[in-house]
């Protein structure tokens, strides 16, 4: 009996991805969390075969999270569900510490054999991600700005976009407001905007956001 969590904040996912997942393996025990903290609770309560999660999460990202799981579940591997690009995110996902990165347009036919494979103690790296992590390795040129964004950069960026302000944004992430502060700053200059309705439109059309 392999035992499978399944974090994502919204109900019909968590139970859409058991459907996928059944259809395929026997013998899987399910559990659900919908956000990062839930997930570390059920972590820190018992053992999992495998974590699925999805990288947007209310409080801390599924990203934010990989950190915190190598801590308390150093063994048990972590598949990353999003709906961004593999070029964006996946890399710095699989760097952290990831066992597989999926994008959501793909989960019903990539799921199931990234699970197998992840199961049997390897990396799931689909040729889209291959591909984005052999540019990302080898440091090559890209036109898009935010692709020089550190990830907590890529966090604070995403949270702006969606309208939170600079203490909701602190909380979410533990941080200080002046720290947030900073990175705001970083990100202005980087991604060449002046103010949050600047990074807002830039995120949008870069689909940084969902």
């Amino acid at each position: 009996m392999k035992r499978i969590l399944i974090v994502d904040d919204h109900d019909v996912v968590r139970a859409g991805l058991q459907r996928i997942i059944s259809e395929h393996l026997v013998d899987v025990q399910f559990g659900e969390a919908a956000d990062t903290r839930g997930c570390l609770d059920l972590v820190g309560e018992s053992e999992w075969d495998l974590i699925i999660s999805d990288i947007k999460m209310p409080g801390l990202s599924g990203l934010d999270v990989l950190s915190e799981l190598r801590k308390l579940a150093p063994d048990t591997p972590v598949i990353i569900l999003t709906a961004f690009p593999e070029s964006d995110y996946g890399a710095r996902a699989l760097e952290q510490g990831a066992a597989g990165f999926i994008n959501k347009a793909r989960v019903s036919t990539e799921l199931p054999d990234a699970i197998r494979r992840v199961l049997n103690g390897n990396r799931y790296v689909s040729p889209q991600l291959a591909e984005a992590l052999a540019d990302y390795l080898g440091g090559k040129p890209t036109k898009d700005a935010h692709s020089l964004l550190s990830t907590r950069e890529m966090q604070v960026t995403r949270l702006i976009a969606v309208g939170k302000e600079t203490g909701e944004i602190a909380a979410d992430l533990t941080l200080s407001e002046k720290t947030i502060a900073t990175y705001r700053a970083r990100i202005y200059e980087k991604l060449s905007v002046k103010n949050n309705v600047e990074l807002t439109r830039y995120a949008l059309k870069h689909r940084l956001v969902e």
